[in-house]
């Protein structure tokens, strides 16, 4: 290995000390030595190779190590990153093709929020030669990934990014993959009648295209329950009513898994244990998460829908009655019940 890296070095003619540095390439490659895959680097790095070979070789040893494991790949892309890191100005094509590379693998992985970090770890500001509709499809990647480990707040971040590039986009896939990162973010945060309003603007498109292949009607249809569940979730009010009107009539949801719970709730039906834990099945976990109250999400939005139902029910009702119907204390229910008449959700006149 130091007698190849001394012949390269001693090499004049630039062509040729590159077909010899990448012929050390090929024979680490062949012998999967990770130990001299690092010896190259740091040899690359070194003020013995001149910037424009360095580069070079970098981008060549980040293409072609892929024949290598997994597991050795990230160990000499990670070496390659920290080596690099004191002339990161020199080499951010390079920092670019290693960062993409363990992006990729950790995603094999499913390891989202560590290929997001990778990602997220490049200037995409910087001298990088990347024009915007480039940066926008990297951060709505970036956020899309974060949101695979529901993390709301790590892909916010880069949907504002993304926001001041969508404007001008002109690729369908990634402006919709933007909106469903959105309107996710927006569930995630608990803000349920928003993230229903995104969602089922979503639905309504008939065909898009993702990943440059057409998405047949099982995304739309996710997408269509998806805001329907929100909607449900969201406070009880004449908002929300507005927006289960719209859904109820829509006749596509009539198809739902979770049509029977619509149409109760539209219908401004009382709901009861059975029904309850049936949709619960179908939410995700931060939908059915403990609050301080030590009541969930899902048994927030019940008690209010179930207390709104009640208030068209009965005219005259006492708060143990009222406690009772609802499965929770007298004075819980005129807690609620304050908090909905002072924020004008109870429909009273």
């Amino acid at each position: 290995m130091e007698g190849a890296l001394a012949a390269a070095v001693s090499t004049s003619d630039q062509k040729q000390k590159i077909e010899h540095y990448k012929a050390i390439i090929s024979s680490i490659l062949t012998s999967g030595d990770i130990n001299q895959a690092k010896r190259l680097i740091d040899h690359l790095v070194s003020d013995d190779v001149n910037l424009f070979v360095s580069r070079q070789l970098l981008q060549i040893l980040a293409k072609e190590f892929v024949s290598l494991h997994p597991d050795a790949q990230k160990d000499i892309a990670h070496y390659a990153l920290a080596q690099i890191q004191p002339r990161v100005v020199s080499f951010e094509d390079q920092v670019l093709a290693f960062r993409e590379k363990l992006a990729m693998l950790y995603e094999s992985e499913k390891q989202w929020s560590k290929a997001a970090q990778m990602l997220s770890g490049i200037d995409w500001d910087s001298g990088i030669r990347i024009d915007d509709a480039e940066k926008l499809s990297k951060c709505v990647k970036i956020a899309s990934l974060y949101l695979e480990d529901d993390d709301a707040f790590s892909a916010e971040s880069f949907i504002n990014k993304a926001s001041f590039l969508v404007g001008n986009s002109t690729h369908e896939a990634v402006s919709l993959k933007y909106k469903m990162c959105y309107a996710r973010i927006l569930d995630l945060k608990r803000k349920f009648l928003e993230a229903a309003l995104r969602y089922y603007d979503i639905s309504q498109i008939e065909k898009y295209h993702s990943n440059d292949q057409g998405v047949d009607a099982d995304g739309l249809e996710q997408t269509l329950s998806a805001a329907v569940t929100c909607t449900i979730l969201a406070a009880a009010g004449p908002q929300r009513s507005r927006v289960l009107a719209t859904l109820y009539k829509d006749e596509r949801c009539t198809k739902l898994k979770i049509y029977p719970i619509l149409q109760k709730v539209y219908l401004e039906r009382i709901l009861r244990k059975p029904e309850i834990d049936a949709f619960a099945d179908e939410l995700k976990p931060h939908q059915k998460a403990l609050l301080p109250d030590n009541f969930t999400v899902l048994d927030c939005a019940m008690i209010e829908h179930n207390l709104l139902s009640a208030s068209k029910l009965y005219t005259n009702i006492s708060f143990e009655e009222l406690g009772a119907l609802l499965g929770i204390s007298p004075q819980k229910a005129e807690k609620i019940a304050s908090r909905m008449i002072y924020e004008d959700r109870m429909g009273i006149n």
